[in-house]
């Protein structure tokens, strides 16, 4: 039996990349997908394309989800279009690395209102929909543990969201909604390729400290996503799964 078979997930920024990948992952183990975007459609549609294909539900559903709004007609539309809300993967997130004389304020609150301030705001709205056997996916970074030069907003508010992981699995357990995170490595997606991290001399030094050799793969993050989403991670909450080809 497919392991979320009549389940339903949001997952935000699911319009390429990991997201994505997340979403049909999900999809393939029966759940109904909410596939959220801020701005490409076309990439959202050709996610839900995908799903439908293959014999999956899903739709595609914009929203910024730094806006109160808009994080609460996300998790209305799960319910609308599919009758409830039992999964959410906090996946949208932005980065952009800056040595400290270079952050501003754009900088930072760019970055934490999408990755901090966005996910607490589905979060809050999800929750409302979610009972017991629920599960809270964020996609933290494995950055809080390397803690490379020139990261210090984008890795501070992946440190905001692996403590806040924590801090919503005790206050959502008596619900019996768990929360987790998982915090990939460098990952090939079409976001490290514009930004330049692929084949470059930063990708080339994490690769060579990787015991698995290799850079990561959307479906490897995938995967531990709908682990950490389905009962087989029952007595999981509050905890981060590194994935990361074992880099320390």
């Amino acid at each position: 039996m497919s392991k979320l078979a009549g389940k339903v997930a949001l997952v935000t920024g699911a319009s390429k990349g990991i997201g994505a990948a997340i979403a049909r992952a999900l999809a393939a183990e029966g759940a109904a997908i909410v596939v959220n975007y801020a701005s490409s459609q076309a990439g959202a549609d050709a996610v839900v394309a995908d799903i439908v294909k293959a014999g999956g539900k899903a739709v595609a559903v914009r929203g910024d989800v730094s806006r109160a709004a808009d994080a609460k007609a996300l998790a209305e539309a799960a319910v609308e279009h599919f009758g409830r809300l039992d999964v959410l993967v906090n996946n949208s997130g932005v980065y952009e690395f800056g040595a400290l004389e270079e952050i501003t304020e754009e900088h930072y609150h760019r970055q934490f209102n999408t990755n901090v301030l966005g996910l607490l705001l589905v979060t809050q709205a999800a929750a409302k929909h979610m009972g017991e056997g629920g599960s809270i996916v964020n996609v933290s970074s494995l950055v809080t543990r390397i803690v490379p030069a020139a990261s210090a907003v984008y890795t501070g508010t992946k440190g905001a969201v692996d403590a806040i992981t924590g801090v919503l699995s005790q206050e959502l357990g008596p619900r019996r909604i768990r929360v987790n995170a998982v915090n990939p490595g460098i990952v090939e997606t079409e976001g490290t390729h514009s930004a330049g991290f692929i084949g470059s001399e930063f990708e080339a030094d994490i690769v060579a400290k990787t015991p698995l050799g290799r850079t990561g793969q959307p479906q490897d993050i995938a995967s531990v996503v709908t682990f950490l989403a389905s009962d087989e991670s029952r007595w999981l909450t509050g905890e981060r799964l590194y994935a990361g080809g074992g880099l320390r």
